[in-house]
């Protein structure tokens, strides 16, 4: 059976909700991506809902190019013991943007950011949108689009030495510096030959 929640969202958004499935006895609603934010807040404000947890956001990008981009928020209810996945289509040819929800759970801050760094989707309203897996001025696109190279765009060695050509730490918080400085405690004649694009082996 469907999450009630589901029959909730309609009763009370209407067309906003476009479809409910239930898939492998999970619940997934897809809603307007323009409704996508009010939506959730509810989900999050009314006491018959309380999703007070935000455990993930993520995208899917199909193999089929005709077929849209799907962003994904995954909410939980700890109170009334209830999961739901929340789904909103980005049309292909329309702009890579959806609704930051991180006024909503904090918790969304680094989830929205890794979805941003893999697809390139804006999270409209978000107070700090950069990458956060790949280094800032990484240039070769967004590594789970389906059309990036499996190898990457450019070489290793290339792709190397854009990473140790940043500085990382005019942009990032010293929590995440641990690769810089796991970096600045080798050897320098390995620092040299990791900057040259050598494979070191170690």
């Amino acid at each position: 059976d469907a999450n009630p929640s589901a029959a909730d969202l309609q009763a009370k958004f209407g067309a906003a909700v476009k479809r409910v499935e239930v898939v492998w006895g999970e619940t997934n609603v897809i809603v307007e991506m323009a409704k996508a934010f009010e939506i959730i807040q509810w989900l999050h404000d009314d006491a018959s809902q309380s999703y007070e947890y935000l455990s993930d956001v993520t995208a899917v990008e199909f193999r089929d190019r005709a077929l849209p981009i799907e962003v994904i928020w995954h909410l939980r209810s700890i109170k009334f013991r209830r999961f739901l996945r929340v789904k909103a289509l980005i049309e292909k040819g329309n702009p890579l943007t959806a609704p930051s929800v991180w006024a909503i759970y904090k918790g969304a801050d680094w989830l929205e950011r890794e979805c941003y760094d893999m697809f390139g989707i804006q999270f409209e309203g978000h107070p700090d949108l950069r990458r956060i897996l790949m280094w800032e001025r990484y240039a070769e696109g967004y590594p789970l689009r389906k059309d990036f190279p499996l190898r990457g765009r450019f070489s290793r060695a290339q792709q190397l030495r854009e990473a140790l050509a940043a500085n990382p730490e005019a942009r990032y918080s010293m929590e995440e510096l641990s690769v810089a400085d796991a970096y600045a405690d080798l050897p320098q004649d390995m620092r040299a030959r990791i900057k040259g694009g050598e494979s070191t082996g170690e």
